[in-house]
């Protein structure tokens, strides 16, 4: 099996700091779900930390040194930018349930950061492919995630509790190839 990277090796592209996800960083990661997505697609309290609890599943998050004016989510000496929960399932399949990114660090390489060391921590989990969900409207996520290798598989009618339908992006993680 092959071991993932640590978080901190991912640190050289973008200013962010990847990191696993600590007890005390929920309420900051809850709140920058609210400010990312739309009521019937954010997640109440109740599903952010039943997904995050799950086993197999695990939460990165991204940060940088915060300033006084950029300490909206956390409230801490750091920025949170963004953070993406995963889930490594049974079947050796990923998925990646949510990945929240704040709006003044969209386009920085931060949400590309997170789904490389979320995809990096699948991989070693022996997961051969991962998917996601994207809502049909989300354009900008969807194009996102088809630059980062993903495919659409089908439509769930009503995915979301506000009626929108979901895209199913699918990408594969290990060649079924040789190493060469």
């Amino acid at each position: 099996m092959r071991k993932f990277r640590s978080p901190a090796s991912y640190n050289q592209r973008v200013p962010a700091h990847i990191r696993d996800a600590l007890r005390q960083d929920f309420d900051g990661l809850w709140r920058l779900d609210q400010a990312c997505f739309l009521p019937g697609i954010s997640y109440s309290r109740l599903e952010l930390a039943v997904y995050m609890r799950k086993p197999g599943a695990f939460t990165l998050i991204a940060e940088r040194p915060a300033t006084p004016k950029t300490r909206s989510f956390g409230g801490g000496p750091t920025e949170l930018l963004g953070f993406l929960v995963a889930h490594a399932l049974a079947d050796q399949t990923g998925h990646i349930i949510t990945l929240d990114v704040a709006a003044a660090a969209r386009r920085t390489g931060v949400g590309s950061q997170l789904m490389t060391a979320a995809e990096e921590r699948l991989r070693a989990a022996a997961c051969q492919s991962v998917h996601l969900e994207a809502a049909v409207d989300n354009l900008a996520a969807i194009a996102f995630y088809q630059r980062h290798g993903y495919s659409i598989l089908h439509t769930v009618p009503h995915y979301y509790s506000n009626g929108v339908d979901a895209l199913v992006l699918t990408k594969e993680l290990l060649s079924s190839g040789p190493d060469i």
